[in-house]
Parts: C-alpha cells; sequence; structure tokens
C-alpha cells in the first residue's frame, strides 16, 4: 500500500476563542464568543447581547493560551508537529471592527505566536475568521448581511497578510463556512443576533442567512485577490463542515434526498470557493425557499477571479437520512440525523465512521482535484486525570482508525499533503461550551465551571501521536484485542 507522501504536514488545530482566553487583555474588543455562555449536551448555550454577569461564559478564559503559548508550542514540538492550524482573533486585531488603526498589541502578539512556530519549524496553517468576530459587527452593523461588513474583512485581512506574510504560506478566509447554511450558526458565523433559541428558522431568516453566506463568500474571493497581490507564494483554502450523508434505506426517495442535501449541504460552498460560481443546484434551492440573493454582475466576476487553491475541510461523523420515519436519532457536528445500525456512537452520541473519511476524501478529489487536507478529525471524551497521566485508549483507537482510512485514500489517489487533529491540547467545546468534552494530546486542568490550575499532562495519545508522525503514519500501533 502506498504511503504517506514525503512532506506531510502531521499537526494539529485549535481556534483563538476555544483556547486563547484574555478576552480584554491586549487591547483586545469582546468578540460574538465571548458572549456564549456555557451549556451542556442537554442544555443549550445562550448569548445575551447585555453579557449577564450571573452566567459564565467561557470563552473569556479559556485554557489561557494567549499567556501560555509557548510552553504548549513546546509540547507540539516534542510530538513532532510539522503544522499547526490556529486562527487570528480579528476581535483582536480591530476591537471595533471599523477602528482606524489596527491594534498594534493584538499583531504582536501573533507575530510572537509565529516566530516561535518557526524556531520549531512547524508549518503555521492559519484560519483568519473563526468564531471570533468583534461584537461591535453584530452591534453597530447587524452582522454579515450588511455589504459594509465585507470592506471591514478585507481591511482586516490586508493588515494581516502584510505583516504575516514572511511567516505564512497557508490560509483559511472562514472555518466552517458552510455551517452559515444553518440557523445555529445565526451569532458565531453570521453576526445575526436573534433572541429565537437556536436561531431564526423562518423563511426570512433563511434569506437573511443566505445572503450573509453570500457576503462571505464574495469577502473571501476579494481576500483571496488581495493577498495574492501582497506575496504570489500565499496559498489559500477553502474549510468545509463536511457532514458526510448515506440514505437509511435503499430507498430511491433517500437516495434522492441525500443526493439533494449532499450537494446544498456540504458542496455548494466549496463550489462557489474552488469554481468562482454558483451551481445550477444552488438557484433552484434559492428559488424554491424564496430566497432573493444580492449578487451583482461585479461580483459574479469577483467570485471567479477569487477561487481557493486547495480543499479543507473538517471530518467527525457521518450521518443517514431518510424520508421514512425512524425513532432513533443522533447528534453530531452541527446537525445529527438519524442512527446507522452500523456504527458505534460516542460519549456525546456522535457516530464513529472512519470509512466514512475516506469515501469523503475520494468524493472530494474527485469533484475538484485539487490538493486536500484535513483540518479537524478528533473524538471528544471525558478524560480522567490521575497520578499526572490521562489513559485514552479510546482516543488513540479513534484516531488510529482514520489514519488507517487516510492512508488507503492517498493509495486510492487522493492528493492528501496533510492533516490536523481537532482540539490538539483541551479546549472549551464550540458546541456545548464544555471543557469535559475533551479532545487534545494534552490535558488542561480546567473545568466546566472555569476552575483549575491550567497545568498542562500528557495524555497517552501525546506519546502515541509522537510515534504516528515520527514514523510518517506507517507506525500506529495495534488494535486492542
Amino acid at each position: 500500500m502506498k504511503g504517506f507522501p514525503k512532506g506531510f504536514l502531521w499537526g494539529g488545530a485549535t481556534a483563538a476563542n476555544q483556547c486563547e482566553g484574555a478576552y480584554l487583555e491586549g487591547g483586545k474588543g469582546v468578540s460574538v464568543s465571548d458572549v456564549m455562555t456555557g451549556g451542556s449536551h442537554k442544555e443549550p448555550r445562550r448569548a445575551s447581547l447585555s453579557m449577564d454577569e450571573a452566567y459564565y461564559y467561557p470563552s473569556r478564559t479559556a485554557v489561557d493560551h494567549y499567556h501560555r503559548f509557548r510552553e504548549d508550542i513546546a509540547l507540539f514540538a516534542e510530538m513532532g508537529f510539522r503544522a499547526y492550524r490556529f486562527s487570528i482573533s480579528w476581535a483582536r486585531i480591530f476591537p471595533n471592527a471599523d477602528d482606524k488603526e489596527p491594534n498594534e498589541e493584538g499583531l504582536a502578539f501573533y507575530e510572537n505566536l509565529l516566530r516561535e512556530l518557526k524556531k520549531y519549524g512547524i508549518e503555521p496553517l492559519v484560519t483568519i475568521s473563526h468564531n471570533e468576530m468583534p461584537l461591535a459587527i453584530v452591534q453597530n452593523y447587524r452582522g454579515w448581511p450588511n455589504k459594509k461588513v465585507i470592506d471591514l474583512y478585507v481591511r482586516f485581512c490586508r493588515t494581516i497578510f502584510e505583516r504575516y506574510k514572511d511567516y505564512v504560506t497557508y490560509w483559511l478566509p472562514f472555518n466552517e463556512v458552510n455551517d452559515l447554511m444553518l440557523p445555529l450558526s445565526d451569532l458565531l458565523q453570521g453576526g445575526i443576533y436573534s433572541e429565537k433559541e437556536g436561531g431564526d428558522r423562518s423563511p426570512e431568516g433563511l434569506n437573511r442567512r443566505m445572503n450573509a453566506l453570500n457576503n462571505v463568500m464574495i469577502a473571501s474571493a476579494r481576500a483571496v485577490k488581495e493577498g495574492r497581490k501582497i506575496n504570489p507564494a500565499f496559498r489559500f483554502g477553502t474549510m468545509i463542515c463536511h457532514i458526510t450523508m448515506y440514505p437509511r434505506t435503499c430507498s430511491p426517495d433517500d437516495i434522492l434526498l441525500v443526493q439533494q442535501d449532499d450537494l446544498v449541504r456540504n458542496c455548494m460552498c466549496s463550489d462557489v470557493m474552488l469554481r468562482g460560481e454558483y451551481p445550477y443546484y444552488a438557484w433552484r434551492f434559492f428559488e424554491r425557499n424564496g430566497v432573493s440573493l444580492a449578487l451583482s454582475e461585479e461580483e459574479k466576476e469577483i467570485l471567479k477571479e477569487g477561487v481557493c487553491d486547495f480543499y479543507s475541510f473538517s471530518y467527525y461523523q457521518s450521518i443517514c437520512e431518510s424520508t421514512q420515519v425512524f425513532d432513533e436519532k443522533t447528534s453530531g457536528n452541527i446537525m445529527g440525523g438519524v442512527k446507522n445500525p452500523y456504527l458505534e456512537l460516542t460519549q456525546w452520541d456522535w457516530p464513529i465512521d472512519p470509512v466514512g473519511l475516506r469515501y469523503t476524501l475520494n468524493k472530494v478529489y474527485d469533484r475538484y482535484h485539487v490538493p486536500v487536507i484535513i483540518t479537524e478529525n478528533g473524538l471528544g471524551a471525558s478524560d480522567v486525570l490521575e497520578d499526572g497521566r490521562v489513559h485514552d485508549p479510546y482516543r488513540i483507537a479513534y484516531l488510529r482508525r482514520h489514519i488507517e482510512e487516510m492512508k488507503k485514500a492517498v493509495d486510492d489517489g487522493v492528493e492528501l499533503f496533510g492533516y490536523t487533529a481537532w482540539g490538539c491540547i483541551d479546549l472549551v467545546s464550540v458546541s456545548t461550551g464544555e471543557m469535559r468534552k475533551r479532545y487534545g494530546f494534552i490535558y488542561v486542568d480546567r473545568d466546566d465551571e472555569g476552575n483549575g490550575s491550567y497545568a498542562r499532562y500528557k495524555k497517552d495519545s501525546f506519546y502515541w501521536y509522537q510515534k504516528v508522525i515520527a514514523s510518517n503514519g506507517e507506525e500506529l500501533g495495534e488494535e486492542p484485542g
């Protein structure tokens, strides 16, 4: 079997709002994540623009990466990381979005972080917008439906492109950009505040959300164009939340349902970002759902001129869909589905489907014929710290199986160039706001109420991943009997 290519980018991924903390230090402004309360699998997170101090807001302290990034990067280097995906908090650079000048303390923080990565020979993969927009965009501009936000975003991009042009090659304009199709992402990704729990599900809400997403697409294309002027060596990627879908039965109706949902949910955004225009099925979706898209001829040209270079995506699980009624359901990253009887579930009721990753890799490479990198994949679980160690064979088993399927996809012919496991260090879960739902190779002493010392501890998976990287994915260990 063909192995992973030489120079494969093994590493890990985080997001500023889930790990940095220091929410008002260094000149940073309040972000949309800073007003999200804690929650759980059963209790949804809430947002309040008035920031009710009766609630706990986990992103404000997170795991204190802001003060401990050197310690954390040294641990990543000890694992052998060749790449580290992180995000730049927009609110740390432009606290109010429309400030006359960028915040120098914020710019210096990320420059120091990038220098630390360079010291260890770790390639940065930078997400420009990952649920960290300034809250002022919500308050003063009402979010991404306002086309003025495009100019604010492009100015932010131009600022960081100029400052970090000698440090960064790989950029992701938006995280899981297609999530904005769903009401749950109204605030964090759309800057759209609604007092309706779970977002605005009305036809008007959908129209508002689709126009916000359209403006995000235009902003991404303009950022790509600006970046290439500043440094022609820059490479830009999509970042798609890929919810791999299967029909629950072999009924033709189920097959058709999955085909249509997959196109709109998984393919539409990457079609625009990699092919430069909205596909035929998108226009029919808009027409059928009463969506009136504000897209000029000039903006259509911008979309064509600002296409990305590679495809990146998150993959955690697959779901089943059906036109028939099934009582058993599962959860998932942003959306769940009908239970698949062939798959195990995680502690948070997410299906575990390693083979689905191979299927997805082949699917997206066949569709786009561009290099592919997996920028999120991992297992959220409750870990127990005992005598300074965490034994997490369940995480090792999950990752081993997915890496085995990645290797098979490479053997299939997929041009896969990297893998950054999600939450390489424990951080705040974006879906539930919990610390208890841990993904990292590194345990952080912090709980769901914000208590703890922030001390870092290496899990068993830390040493396992170290061997995986050193062997370029050849030494995965044995599956437990």
